[in-house]
């Protein structure tokens, strides 16, 4: 038989033999009990599992009111996706731009992108560490947004008021692609407090059938109900964004060691932060972590100054592999740089209430232009001291090739 990867030892393989042994029939099934755990982790009432995290947003989103015409404020310095959903909504994605010491959402440019239009706030925990949602949330309560966060990279990151990422906002979003803390290869979950927003998300992702619940996607009904010509199942038009039971039966099992997971990837990052703080020059500038933020360290962003240096992003990440560091990644390009966005400007299609070029201009969020070419992001996924230790040295053995003390 073949090796199990470390991070599927446990009970992954005994909930799928469960499921198989079932038939399928589990009297609760493997997305309920996902749902629950993740919910009573979060102290959340409720929480709805789906196929990836692009969906869940898309969910939120609908959930919210957002449709044609409208507007969501979103960060530049994002993945696409977050345009993308709001793009599926028939509305229009409007920028803000980000803090420099941070590198996330920056309320008070958020609040300059107000307009009438203006129906929800999409606030993304990037790279680990939670936005300022005290200020983003007093901003959508005074404009009366719906605030979303998006915590695709941030598992269990925590505030200086103890609050946990995704729970702050009116609904909570996580991926489980195979890159973030918890994995089901692909997958997603929302949470919330609100039973309105749950029913809507739920059936927005379950092809709208009428009998689904807040708390569950596994409505029981009498057969005789249903098995009747007349009987009408749905009550609105939706997607098919369901987690299968299999891949419900890996979260499950990887959500009972989210702190581990998170555990391992916060010792990594605490040890780049050492390393990096240390360093006696101006070469890379270390992101700013609020006091009594807790950081969830799903990569180790810093920015990269080495060009002042003579020495180019790739050329330093060329020498750190070849030092036997792990890689590096860069930042997605800014949202409103990507193609897809660029030529929805050029010819068009997105019609705001602000003009073309406030909405999509690239200067329009000049500090996530600057950064986002610097950020360099280092690998947290290590499975114990001696693998981070691998990529500390690797740094150390590059810095010195180019003479960097």
């Amino acid at each position: 038989m073949s090796k199990i990867n470390w991070r599927f030892k446990n009970n992954e393989l005994k909930y799928i033999k469960k499921l198989l042994d079932s038939d399928l029939s589990l009297d609760v099934s493997m997305n309920q009990r996902l749902e629950r755990l993740f919910a009573k982790i979060h102290k959340q009432k409720f929480a709805i599992t789906s196929n990836s995290g692009t969906s869940t947003l898309h969910q939120a989103l609908y959930a919210a009111g957002v449709g044609h015409g409208d507007e969501v404020i979103i960060p530049s310095l994002t993945v696409a996706m977050c345009g993308f959903v709001v793009w599926q909504c028939g509305a229009t994605p409007v920028y803000a731009d980000v803090n420099e010491d941070t590198f996330l959402i920056d309320p008070k440019d958020v609040e300059k992108k107000i307009t009438k239009k203006t129906k929800a706030i999409l606030a993304v925990n990037l790279y680990g560490l939670m936005c300022d949602l005290s200020k983003l949330k007093k901003i959508a309560r005074e404009n009366k947004l719906v605030l979303i966060e998006d915590c695709a990279q941030c598992f269990l990151g925590m505030d200086d008021k103890n609050r946990m990422a995704g729970t702050v906002g009116d609904i909570g979003s996580w991926s489980f692609e195979k890159s973030k803390h918890i994995t089901t290869g692909e997958g997603g979950i929302l949470t919330t407090n609100n039973k309105q927003f749950a029913v809507k998300m739920r059936k927005f992702g379950n092809l709208g059938f009428k009998t689904l619940s807040a708390s569950t996607g596994m409505a029981k009904i009498d057969r005789s109900k249903y098995q009747d010509p007349k009987w009408q199942r749905h009550d609105r038009f939706s997607y098919n964004y369901r987690m299968s039971e299999f891949l419900a039966a890996v979260g499950l099992a990887q959500v009972e060691k989210i702190s581990y997971f998170v555990k391992l990837r916060t010792t990594s990052g605490k040890k780049y932060h050492k390393f990096f703080s240390n360093l006696k020059n101006n070469f890379f500038k270390i992101q700013q972590i609020p006091k009594g933020y807790k950081h969830g360290y799903f990569t180790y962003p810093i920015i990269y100054n080495g060009e002042e240096f003579g020495i180019s992003w790739k050329r330093f990440r060329k020498n750190f592999i070849k030092n036997g560091g792990d890689g590096i990644y860069a930042a997605w390009q800014t949202v409103n740089n990507e193609i897809p966005f660029k030529l929805a400007r050029k010819i068009g299609l997105f019609s705001g209430s602000m003009k073309l070029s406030d909405s999509y201009g690239w200067g329009n969020t000049p500090i996530a232009e600057k950064i986002q070419k610097k950020i360099m992001q280092f690998t947290t996924n290590q499975k114990d001291n001696f693998e981070v230790n691998l990529q500390i040295n690797a740094l150390k053995k590059t810095l010195k090739d180019f003479g960097i003390k």
